[in-house]
C-alpha cells in the first residue's frame, strides 16, 4: 500500500468548512467528523477522536487542551481557520500522527517535543512512573538506567519524580538523542539525566543501577507488515526486532544482571511479544503488570532473578 491509499479529505468540503465554520466549538466538530469518517487510526495517546480533535484545534490556537468551556464559543481569525483546516488535511490525507503536527505529546502529564526521529510517546510505563514503581521498588533509587530513551520522556519523567536520582538514557540513534537533549534542556534536568549514544550497555562498563527501564523495539515481523500508515510515519529502528519481536530483549535480558545492584528492578515493556517471551523462557516467572488502563506487556524482573535465571537468557539468545 502507497501513503495515499487511503480515504482522502475532498477539497471542496475542506473550502466549504474553512469558509463556514465560526468557532472553536464547530471546528472541534468538523475535525471529529474527519477522523470518523475517513477511517483515521488513533493510537498514539488516545483512541478518543473527540480528544484528538480537540487537541488539534487548541493547540493550534494556542489555548490548553483543557481550557475552560466557555472559550469553545469563540470565534476564529481566518487566518486561523485557515491553519486548523490545514492540520486537519494533512492528519488525514497524509496520516501523519497529532504528535507530529504539533510537534507536542503529553508522558506523566508532562510536555515533550517530538518529531519523526522518535517515537510518540504513549508507553504505559508512565503508569508505574507515577506509582513510583511500587510495590517493586521499595526505596529511592540513586542511579536509574532508561535503555533506548527515544525522545526522553521515560528518563524525565523518572527524574521528576526521584528528584535526587541521576538517571542515564541511552539509545543507539543519534537523532532520538538530539530529541531528547531539547526535552532535557527545556525540563531543566541537565545535571540529572545524561544521555549516552549506546547499544543497550556498550558504553557502560561496570556500571549498576538501582533501576533498568526500557521501552526497546518489540514490535514482531507480521504485526511490523500490518501497521497503520500513521505508526509507519515513526523510526523502524524503534519498532521493529526481528521475527518474533524480541531480539533486543533477549540481548538485554542476558545482560541485565551485570548492570542492576544487588536489589535492583528491571523493568520492561514488550507489548505483543509478551507471549513469545513466556513461549521462550517458560522456566522464568515474568511478573506482568496490570493496569489501571487496557495496556499489558509489561513485566517486572528483580536482579536476583536476573542473576538466578542469566544461564537461561544467554542460552536463548539464538532463539
Amino acid at each position: 500500500m502507497t501513503e495515499f491509499e487511503h480515504p482522502q479529505i475532498d477539497e471542496a468540503l475542506l473550502a466549504e468548512a474553512e469558509a463556514g465554520l465560526v468557532t472553536i466549538r464547530d471546528f472541534i466538530r468538523f475535525g471529529v467528523s474527519c477522523l470518523r469518517l475517513n477511517d483515521v487510526h488513533l493510537g498514539h495517546g488516545s483512541n478518543d477522536p473527540f480528544a484528538e480533535a480537540t487537541a488539534l484545534v487548541m493547540q493550534t490556537l494556542g489555548l490548553e487542551w483543557s481550557a475552560d468551556a466557555e472559550i469553545l464559543d469563540a470565534k476564529l481569525l481566518p487566518s486561523e481557520r485557515r491553519a486548523v483546516i490545514d492540520l486537519i488535511r494533512r492528519r488525514v490525507n497524509e496520516r501523519v500522527p497529532l504528535g507530529y503536527l504539533l510537534n507536542l505529546a503529553y508522558f506523566c502529564e508532562l510536555p515533550f517535543y517530538v518529531d519523526e526521529r522518535v517515537l510518540i510517546p504513549r508507553s504505559p510505563i508512565a503508569e508505574l512512573i507515577s506509582n513510583r514503581f511500587l510495590p517493586w521498588l521499595e526505596f529511592e533509587p540513586q542511579r536509574v538506567l532508561d535503555l533506548c530513551t527515544g525522545s526522553g520522556c521515560i528518563a524525565i519523567a523518572i527524574a521528576k519524580q526521584f528528584p535526587e536520582a541521576i538517571v542515564d538514557g541511552t539509545d543507539i540513534s543519534l537523532d532520538a538523542l538530539s530529541v531528547a537533549s531539547l526535552n532535557v534542556e527545556h525540563h531543566e534536568l541537565t545535571d540529572n539525566v545524561n544521555l549516552i549514544e549506546s547499544d543497550l550497555f556498550a558504553k557502560l562498563p561496570g556500571q549498576r543501577y538501582d533501576l533498568i527501564v526500557s521501552n526497546p523495539p518489540y514490535v514482531d515481523a507480521e504485526d511490523m507488515a500490518d501497521l497503520p500508515p500513521e505508526f509507519l510515519r515513526e523510526p523502524e529502528l524503534a519498532l521493529a526486532s526481528g521475527r518474533d519481536g524480541l531480539d533486543f530483549t533477549r540481548r538485554l535480558l542476558s545482560e541485565a544482571a551485570d548492570h542492576l545492584t544487588e536489589e535492583g528492578v528491571l523493568v520492561v515493556e514488550v507489548g505483543n511479544s509478551w507471549w513469545a517471551l513466556e513461549q521462550d523462557f517458560p522456566e522464568v516467572p515474568f511478573l506482568w503488570v496490570e493496569f489501571e488502563s487496557d495496556a499489558h506487556g509489561v513485566f517486572v524482573l528483580t536482579a536476583a532473578q536476573c542473576r538466578e535465571y542469566q544461564a537461561v537468557f544467554k542460552a536463548g539468545l539464538n532463539g
